[in-house]
């Protein structure tokens, strides 16, 4: 029952008039008396000036009563109801005694402890801590304060402080606090979080302290790292039962562990608090308990040997499951589900339902043999439905003592390994790809050599009008797409001749954009995001805007009804990458560009083909199937990397990493170089011309004889030495690279040693920097196959401007 405020209304009987006021009123009257008689001389007039002395004291002493004044500050009484608030407020139980003894404040607390509001120190019936309050009391009116410790009040056990206050100190004020008493709950709580906690882990003992509510309060890390994950979790507070599971055999395992944990004992230990009593809440089933979790071993507590069987191989990370005679699949763990491509949760009714149909009779036999007779074991080689081009080994053993169990399935979970050998055999196999179409290239540059060289001598003999001059030009016009296509092919083979610079990838995106926007045409909307602290690196950018553009017109093509094409600049740290665990992609500092579209998507077999070249999906004249190996060697031979993401009718998306350049010249821009223009291509001198192709050795030769230069040939390396060591004084050397019996770098570092001021003048279907890494040789020009007249001429001429001729 709520209490009210012990204070008192009439503040005026907290301070009694004092005893002399009225002597001492009746004496100044006599005096006032004696004084007029003095000076008048008439009793009559002392008399009556005494008499009105007491009536106006009597009348101003009852006004005062009836409208006491406003008490000074010394004389202010206290306001006890801000008291008591604030002691309610702060949940403290207080009192306060003026000097009379009496209860003038009380709180709420108090009066819930001492029913009815008793006056300190009479507060309980023990008379020998009455006495001892007593003494405090007249100890804190004495020395202004005092205390009694321990003092027992039922089940509470009280420390009560009493000090003097009050702007006079005339009152005393009562402060009991509680003890708290140590329990039970206490010392487990020390147990699980302590050092024993940690030695009952080492164990295999769980332990976890609960209350009544069902909520954990404190638990062992051995509990807490199969539980929730991490021994270092907070699980206070959760509910014991979300941790926990009960299989449809009345087993209780870890909700964490699924199905491949093991079966778990559990003990139960009530606990109680040492303030309460027998039969208290907290007390039995309903209160506080700790509970110790134990595996269970095989066999004991109700489980069967099989179900203990079956938990071990639940845990062992080969595909293992268990058939019994009648080839009906008892048990499979995860590994063996993930192995033959099955959901979590389902089960195969018999092990023929796992492989094609071809396969099912003889694994049923398989399963039959091995189920009676004599234990054995042998594996035999299946195709699973879910991968039926790749061959597996499933192995069978026969087990008895397991009660339905006959048979022991293996099958081991390769899908990661399986993974990585296809990635390899198709890095295997771009590669070989490239190195074929590389090759091709080299020819094919050297037949366009000699078609367009031919084109360009017949062009310089015919005049626009001409019958024959339309088809001339159609036949350049054709051999230059041509020659566009071998750019391509080596691209992708990563030898064509790159220049790298270094630059930013979102300045590359944005010089494109205007084009992009052309070639996507309004159905498709562009967006461009690019991310912060960029780092700079080190490639081609007319390549990577090759790149760029190629993506984005396959993803126009793969949103016929429209769409967005998204492309996205972002840095990718070291760290990320480690936590990406490619298997590809080493760790590093990565700038990547993402390119997505929101078209059909690319279905799983044909995104294991996109970057073969001649690969394409559109129909017969709308594509060549370079496009994205031409992305693929450029990246490549860009020191990067390029993946392709996509799910069928989710659109696509292709991520290039390229890697951050790390060198001293990271800051500064790259100055392009403006092209050195002459006009002026005739020349004289001495040609020494060593290819051992004819064709385009006849074409060249003509072409260097129309600029006025004096050509001498030879058809190999060889012969191209006996011509310098002849007394023709050569200028210009001017050679192919790959030549049968000495090739063009031999015969140049032979003949540098006899003439080591000789221009020479390289030419190559090959690239130049990959020439140039085989090449130790410093001061020659190069001029890529396939190459016009006039480029020729003007390579020629640039060539001997390196330096003076032979003797």
């Amino acid at each position: 029952m709520a209490t009210r405020l012990k204070s008192r209304d009439d503040a005026w009987l907290a301070r009694p008039p004092s005893r002399l006021a009225l002597p001492l009123l009746i004496v100044a009257a006599l005096i006032s008396a004696g004084l007029v008689l003095y000076a008048a001389g008439d009793w009559a007039l002392g008399a009556g000036f005494g008499a009105a002395v007491l009536v106006i004291a009597a009348l101003l002493s009852w006004f005062r009563h009836l409208y006491p004044p406003a008490a000074a500050d010394s004389e202010a009484i206290p306001d006890w109801t801000v008291a008591r608030a604030a002691a309610d407020a702060s949940n403290m139980a207080i009192a306060v005694t003026d000097r009379t003894g009496r209860l003038v404040c009380a709180s709420d607390l108090f009066g819930e402890w001492f029913a009815g509001y008793p006056t300190p120190p009479a507060l309980i019936t023990d008379a020998t801590a009455t006495e001892k309050l007593a003494d405090a009391a007249r100890k804190a009116w004495k020395d202004g304060e005092a205390a009694v410790r321990g003092m027992a009040h039922g089940a509470l056990r009280l420390d009560v402080e009493i000090c003097r206050t009050g702007r006079a100190e005339d009152y005393l004020l009562w402060r009991f606090t509680p003890v708290r008493q140590p329990s039970a709950l206490d010392d487990v709580h020390r147990l699980l979080t302590g050092e024993a906690g940690r030695q009952l882990g080492e164990a295999g003992v769980m332990a976890v302290l609960i209350g009544g509510e069902g909520r954990i309060r404190a638990a062992n890390g051995a509990f807490l790292l199969r539980a929730v994950g991490r021994i270092d979790a907070n699980a206070n507070g959760r509910d014991f039962a979300s941790h926990m599971r009960v299989d449809d055999k009345g087993r209780l395992f870890l909700a964490r562990e699924q199905t491949g944990g093991l079966p778990l004992r559990l003990l139960q230990v009530p606990l109680r608090r040492a303030t309460q009593t027998g039969g208290g809440r907290g007390s039995g089933q309903d209160g506080p308990m700790l509970l110790l979790l134990i595996d269970e071993p095989g066999g004991g507590g109700g489980t069967s040997a099989l179900s203990y069987i079956e938990t071990l191989l639940s845990l062992l990370p080969f595909g293992l499951a268990m058939a019994d005679r009648d080839g009906r699949v008892l048990f499979l763990n995860n590994a063996f589900g993930r192995a033959v491509g099955l959901k979590p949760g389902d089960k195969p009714s018999y092990p023929g339902d796992l492989v094609v149909r071809e396969d099912q009779a003889a694994v049923a036999d398989a399963v039959r043999r091995f189920a009676v007779g004599p234990q054995m074991s042998g594996d035999i080689a299946v195709r699973m439905r879910g991968q039926p081009d790749d061959p597996t080994a499933l192995s069978l053993a026969g087990v008895r003592g397991l009660g339905e169990a006959a048979v022991l399935l293996s099958l081991k979970d390769n899908s990661e390994e399986s993974k990585l050998k296809r990635q390899v055999a198709q890095a295997t196999k771009m590669q070989a790809i490239g190195q074929l179409a590389g090759g091709v290239a080299h020819d094919f540059n050297n037949i366009l050599t000699a078609i367009i060289g031919h084109c360009d001598l017949m062009l310089m003999r015919h005049t626009p009008g001409d019958s024959d001059y339309d088809d001339i030009q159609q036949v350049k016009s054709n051999s230059n797409r041509a020659a566009g296509l071998t750019r391509q092919l080596l691209a992708f083979s990563r030898q064509q001749t790159l220049r790298p610079q270094i630059l930013q990838l979102p300045d590359i995106v944005a010089d494109v954009s205007n084009l992009l926007k052309r070639l996507l045409g309004e159905s498709v909307k562009l967006e461009v995001s690019h991310g912060r602290n960029l780092g700079a690196v080190r490639a081609d950018p007319g390549q990577l805007e090759q790149v760029i553009v190629n993506l984005a017109v396959n993803a126009r093509d793969a949103m016929p009804q429209g769409g967005t094409l998204n492309i996205q600049t972002y840095a990718v740290p070291a760290a990320r990458v480690r936590e990406m665990r490619h298997q590809i992609l080493p760790a590093g500092d990565y700038t990547a560009l993402r390119v997505s579209d929101t078209g059909l998507g690319i279905s799983p077999d044909v995104l294991a083909k996109i970057f073969e070249p001649f690969f394409t999906t559109k129909e017969l004249g709308k594509g060549t199937g370079l496009g994205l190996s031409t992305v693929y060697g450029i990246v490549k031979q860009s020191g990067g990397y390029i993946f392709a993401e996509s799910d069928p009718g989710q659109g696509a998306s292709f991520v290039i990493y390229l890697p951050v350049y790390q060198g001293a010249d990271v800051d500064q821009a790259a100055k392009p170089q403006a092209p050195v223009r002459r006009s002026e291509t005739w020349g004289t001198g001495t040609v020494l011309l060593v290819e051992d192709e004819d064709m385009v050795r006849a074409v060249a030769e003509r072409a260097l004889v129309r600029q006025g230069y004096k050509v001498l040939t030879a058809s190999d390396g060889e012969q191209g030495l006996e011509v310098l060591a002849g007394e023709e004084r050569i200028d210009l050397l001017i050679s192919d690279v790959v030549m049968p019996n000495m090739d063009g770098p031999s015969m140049v570092a032979r003949a540098r040693q006899m003439y080591p001021d000789l221009p020479v003048l390289f030419m190559s279907g090959y690239a130049e920097e990959q020439l140039r890494k085989s090449i130790d040789i410093a001061h020659v020009a190069f001029l890529p196959k396939p190459f016009s007249v006039s480029q020729l001429a003007e390579a020629a001429r640039d060539a001997l401007a390196l330096g003076p001729g032979v003797e």
